[in-house]
């Protein structure tokens, strides 16, 4: 764990979406918090994060069924060409 107080856009990304899971801890909150005082666009990211967040937990995704295998179908062949 780092002490420093300033961090970096991509630590502050990665607290964002800790935080977002209730995974980060007090202090991360408060690195987080200092660093978007000064970072418009973490403070986007953030608010974005926050936006999706309330989405998804207001309302259930659902797919049909042609949908789901439609995104299934699309996901194996992405991960065919990886590996």
């Amino acid at each position: 764990m780092s002490n420093k107080i300033i961090i970096p856009c991509e630590e502050a990304n990665h607290v964002c979406d800790k935080t977002q899971y209730k995974e980060a801890t007090l202090w991360e909150k408060i690195k987080l918090n200092i660093h978007l005082l000064y970072c418009k666009a973490c403070r986007k990211y953030t608010k974005n994060n926050t936006k999706l967040t309330k989405l998804v937990t207001k309302k259930p995704v659902t797919l049909d069924a042609s949908s789901k295998e439609g995104l299934k179908s699309a996901f194996e062949k992405e991960l065919a060409k990886h590996q």
